[in-house]
C-alpha cells in the first residue's frame, strides 16, 4: 500500500499521471470508475490531458462501481448521468464501451452478471475508489462479506445522510443501491483510493492502521498487492 499525502489538486494531478501511464501503455485497458465529489478533480485532469492529446480513451472500456436502485440513467442524480456529465461527454470514449450497473428491476442474480461481464472483458486494470465516513467502499457498508460480488445493498442511515446533499430532501435519496462487491473490487490489478477532508480521517486511520475488519470495508485494501491511497492533510490527520 502506497500512501501519498498532498493537496486535493496535486493528488488529482498525480493520480492522472498514473492513468496516463496506463492508457499509453495499454490503450485498450479496462477502467473501474467511481462517482461522487471525490473523483471530480481527477476527471477534470483526465479531460484536460485528453484535450491536449496526451491520452486517448478511444479503445478504453469502463465499469462503474455502483448505481442507485430505482433511478434511470436519465435521472440527474443517477451515476450514469454523473459519469456522462463529468467525464464521458468530454473525452473521446465510445459510450457503448462504458458500463454502469442498471438501477431498474435489479436483483442479486442480475447484479452478479456484472461480474461475469467484467471477467469476460479481461478484468479491471485500474479501479478508482472513494471512501465513506464509515469506511465503506462503493456501497459496501460495514459488515459486507469480503467474498461479495456485485449485489444489491440497503444503504445505512449514515450513508443516506451523507448523500442527501445531492437531493432536495433525504426522503428523495434512494434507500438501496447495486454495487460491485468487495471481491470484485479486490480482483482489480491496480487500485487507487482518494480521500479528502476531516470527516474521512477516522475511517482512513482504521483502514490503514487498524486490523482488517468487516466493519471497516476499506481495511481490506491492506491485502491488495498494488494499491495507492491519495489523501489531503485533513484526511490523514489521524494517521
Amino acid at each position: 500500500m502506497k500512501i501519498i499525502i498532498d493537496t486535493k489538486e496535486n493528488c488529482a494531478k498525480l493520480a492522472a499521471k498514473q492513468y496516463a501511464e496506463l492508457l499509453n501503455r495499454k490503450p485498450d485497458c479496462i477502467l473501474g470508475l467511481a462517482t461522487g465529489s471525490t473523483p471530480e478533480e481527477l476527471y477534470k485532469e483526465l479531460i484536460a490531458l485528453n484535450k491536449a492529446g496526451e491520452i486517448s480513451f478511444k479503445q478504453v472500456s469502463s465499469y462503474n462501481l455502483d448505481e442507485y436502485v430505482g433511478l434511470t440513467g436519465e435521472h440527474p442524480q443517477s451515476y450514469r448521468y454523473f459519469m456522462d456529465d463529468k467525464l464521458f461527454n468530454h473525452v473521446d470514449i465510445n459510450k457503448d464501451n462504458t458500463h454502469v450497473p442498471c438501477g431498474i428491476d435489479m436483483t442479486d442474480e442480475k447484479a452478479a452478471e456484472y461480474d461475469k461481464e467484467i471477467e469476460k472483458a479481461g478484468g479491471i486494470d485500474l479501479q478508482l475508489l472513494g471512501v465513506g465516513n464509515n469506511g465503506h467502499i462503493a456501497f459496501n457498508e460495514p459488515g459486507t462479506p469480503l467474498d461479495s460480488v456485485t449485489h444489491v445493498v440497503k444503504l445505512t442511515q449514515s450513508t443516506l445522510e451523507a448523500n442527501k446533499r445531492f437531493f432536495a430532501s433525504i426522503d428523495e435519496v434512494p434507500t438501496e443501491a447495486v454495487c460491485m462487491g468487495i471481491k470484485t473490487i479486490m480482483n482489480a490489478r491496480k487500485i487507487i483510493l482518494m480521500a479528502y477532508g476531516k470527516n474521512k480521517a477516522e475511517a482512513m486511520a482504521k483502514a490503514i492502521k487498524g486490523k482488517i475488519d468487516l466493519n471497516v470495508p476499506a481495511s481490506i485494501l491492506q491485502l491488495h498487492p498494488d494499491c495507492t491511497i491519495y489523501m489531503d492533510a485533513e484526511a490523514a490527520s489521524q494517521l
